[in-house]
């Protein structure tokens, strides 16, 4: 049995590292994603290695890999983590639907909007129900849903980087299209541009590790056709626009959901590329957070909420 000063040694944050770390499988990657240096890291493997008695992990050149004894200590790991969000479920699934907090997840990326209209109209019919509503990156969604750390996520399907759908689940939100926005008026006679002339400016489009960036490469290598020429990147839909707006020549793409909720703004023509690059909006939960009263409640009314006025409708109201 370990004594104190050992099972200080597994604490959480320890263990967080442990685990981040078998993720990226790299001490320096892992150490700029947890915000702290190498050395620090490198410390709490030690520690934690010092007290199990065994190596963790071994290298092959610059590569590491887990030994058998980290992959029994990452199995164990992530059932105490499991465990630890069981527990935390079944005492929220107790609470009231009318108190407590709903933590929420939204893709940076996406549109904020309606749901953002409708946090609103929830809060007036729920006073004592408390949302939170934090903009993350796609990982940083999947890790908090992970550690249970947010309820719900509203994100972009299908992605490959959820590995195991066994224990969640997903409620669609709306389809949504990539679109080209250009200044090209024989394009905007058509119905639909193809992957081929998308390409006859060079583009400002998102960053390379973003879910849309990641999405229209892999449909170019599928379909054959070279990606077209990149000579900006940005994080936000407005900064691609208001770079494409602003420059000459230069095509930018863009979901259809900004599109028709930032119409105004438009100086440039949006049509659609063939063949169609889609995705689902959704929700993503862990599935027993819908037995949770106030998260089923909210799920509730968010249906009512679409009811009363399409999604679409509702994006084409907010211009």
């Amino acid at each position: 049995m370990l004594d104190e000063k050992s099972r200080r040694v597994f604490s959480s944050k320890a263990l967080n590292y442990f685990d981040e770390l078998t993720k990226n499988m790299s001490y320096t990657k892992t150490a700029q994603l947890l915000g702290i240096t190498q050395p620090a890291l490198t410390q709490q493997i030690k520690k934690i290695e010092r007290v199990v008695g065994a190596p963790l992990f071994y290298s092959i050149g610059k590569k590491i890999y887990l030994t058998d004894a980290g992959t029994l200590l990452l199995k164990s790991t992530h059932q105490m983590f499991d465990l630890i969000n069981d527990v935390t479920d079944q005492i929220q699934q107790e609470s009231s639907e009318r108190s407590g907090t709903i933590s929420i997840g939204l893709l940076s990326t996406a549109e904020s909007v309606v749901i953002e209209d409708f946090i609103v109209e929830y809060n007036r019919v729920n006073p004592n129900v408390v949302i939170d509503l934090n903009l993350l990156t796609r990982k940083e969604l999947w890790d908090n849903i992970q550690n249970n750390k947010i309820d719900l996520a509203i994100m972009y399907l299908p992605d490959k980087s959820i590995k195991s759908w066994k224990i969640y689940r997903s409620k669609k939100i709306m389809s949504d299209n990539i679109m080209l926005v250009h200044n090209d008026e024989k394009i905007n006679k058509k119905k639909s541009v193809s992957y081929k002339d998308a390409t006859a400016k060079p583009w400002a489009t998102y960053l390379k590790s973003y879910y849309f960036y990641e999405l229209i490469s892999e449909r170019y290598r599928d379909a054959l056709v070279d990606f077209p020429k990149v000579i900006a990147r940005f994080s936000a839909p407005y900064q691609l626009l208001k770079f494409a707006q602003e420059s000459s020549d230069v095509y930018t793409v863009l979901p259809l959901s900004f599109c028709i909720a930032h119409q105004s703004m438009f100086k440039l023509y949006q049509t659609p590329l063939e063949p169609a690059i889609t995705s689902d909006l959704s929700f993503v939960y862990r599935e027993d957070k819908e037995k949770i009263p106030r998260i089923e409640d909210f799920l509730n009314e968010w249906d009512n909420f679409l009811d009363k006025m399409s999604y679409v409708d509702r994006l084409k109201s907010s211009r």
